[in-house]
């Protein structure tokens, strides 16, 4: 059984041990607007699931990205550590780099402070990058793919 906490835009689920590969919820986000579910936090005997709404029944107007590799070129990847964890370096990026290219991936303003001049940092969602990224590995392949056959054909002359 599952027990639950909830709030208009949050539920918060407790599920029992035994569970399988099938998931199950254990928190869910919901719009305060229509309850609709947006996203949700989900867990299987063996993983954990990070889901957002995809449903192609809630999109409109859709197109390929056609531009994927010109906007990873914009992407500045970079290694870095935290300001008081020098002995551990990560991977990332600047979030105010990526919001010029993927805008849905930031959270916050650049530089922002709040009313007492403390800093409101922004956040980023690296899923987002995906899309993207997928994109551009689409059409690297193609071009790939063409030099290939490119390639043989000039070899079988």
């Amino acid at each position: 059984g599952a027990s639950l906490l909830s709030t208009p835009a949050l539920r918060v689920y407790q599920r029992a041990t035994n569970m399988s590969y099938t998931y199950h919820d254990l928190v869910t986000f919901h719009s305060t607007s229509n309850a609709a579910q947006k996203g949700s936090i989900r867990v299987n005997a063996y993983g954990t699931q990070y889901a957002t709404s995809s449903d192609y029944r809630l999109k409109e107007n859709e197109i390929p990205i056609a531009d994927g590799i010109q906007r990873v070129k914009q992407l500045q990847p970079k290694r870095f550590n935290f300001i008081g964890y020098s002995e551990q370096s990560v991977d990332g990026f600047m979030a105010h780099e990526v919001q010029d290219v993927i805008h849905e991936a930031v959270s916050g303003v650049k530089d922002e402070v709040d009313e007492e001049g403390n800093p409101v940092y922004q956040s980023i969602d690296q899923s987002k990058l995906v899309p993207l990224l997928t994109a551009a590995l689409k059409e690297a392949i193609a071009k790939i793919e063409d030099l290939e056959t490119r390639i043989q054909t000039l070899e079988n002359q």
